[in-house]
């Protein structure tokens, strides 16, 4: 259960020795004052969006475990309450979405040419008598058969704009556009041979796989508390020899809704991350649930 991975190195544990340590012999502590004090300090704006408490609670989660952290945004299932498009440029337009929860989403893109403010205010209003009561989800699913239905009511011009803003969100909700990952800069801090430095340039490639990262993250939302995948164990990360401890976070009726983790070499401290990141995950969903959003 111990290897040398060259003449120079010291014998370290293969993965099946880890895993077995792990399984038999792990044991995990609790989440020491000055760390709970630092993933605590996420909620101290409460005017914050869920994107930025997110944000900030990835930054700390990799400051405090010196790994890279992955954190996989809850599904916005949030009925929409109104669209406005803005031109700013000739050539450029802002599509803003304003969710019944209060949340906010704005996205800059070229629009058609020849648009004009009345072709904009049309097409608006067009989306806002469609979108009422329904999710971002249920409007891009059925928007191509209500512009079909309703072609007589809406002038060409504002019909290809409301294609194109709606086109924007074509991919929110995916996996991917909900994984945010902080602290790729820590994976370096250990490292000591050429080995090492391979490792972690594959490391590096596969953190920027975010698709098949947020997917496999997906996952994990089938079962409850903290995972620990070692080195091949998980398919993304075997040709690196990485780890991922992984807890998914749930809302106030104990839906999951996303997950958190922090992902670094397979010598993690596991019996001090396993609680952080056990601790972090409950933190996630209830400042989550308190925003209303999952």
């Amino acid at each position: 259960l111990l290897d040398s991975p060259h003449v120079s190195a010291g014998r370290v544990p293969t993965q099946a020795g880890l895993r077995m340590f792990v399984d038999s012999l792990l044991e995990v502590g609790t989440v020491a004052p000055e760390d709970q004090e630092r993933i605590d300090a996420t909620q101290s704006n409460g005017d914050q969006d869920v994107t930025s408490l997110l944000d900030q609670v990835g930054a700390a989660l990799s400051g405090i475990t010196r790994g890279a952290s992955v954190v996989l945004a809850p599904k916005r299932e949030a009925a929409i309450r109104h669209i406005e498009f803005v031109s700013l440029a000739p050539e450029r337009a802002l599509v803003v979405l304003v969710f019944a929860d209060g949340q906010v989403e704005n996205r800059v893109f070229a629009p058609p040419p020849g648009q004009t403010p009345s072709s904009m205010r049309e097409a608006a209003n067009f989306l806002n008598a469609l979108a009422e009561g329904r999710t971002l989800s249920d409007l891009r699913h059925s928007i191509g058969a209500e512009i079909a239905r309703r072609r007589q009511q809406i002038d060409s011009l504002a019909r290809e704009l409301v294609e194109s803003g709606i086109a924007l969100w074509q991919d929110a909700g995916q996996p991917s556009e909900r994984l945010i990952v902080r602290g790729r800069a820590n994976l370096l801090e250990s490292v000591a041979d050429q080995d090492e430095i391979e490792r972690i340039r594959v490391l590096f490639d596969d953190l920027e796989r975010k698709r098949d990262i947020a997917e496999f993250l997906d996952l994990t939302e089938t079962g409850e508390g903290v995972r620990i995948f070692i080195g091949s164990e998980n398919k993304l990360f075997s040709l690196s020899g990485s780890s991922l401890v992984v807890s998914p976070y749930m809302n106030a009726d104990r839906k999951i809704i996303g997950a958190v983790g922090v992902i670094g070499p397979t010598r993690l401290n596991y019996g001090r991350i396993v609680p952080i990141v056990d601790y972090t995950a409950q933190l996630v969903g209830r400042l989550v649930s308190e925003r209303g959003q999952g």
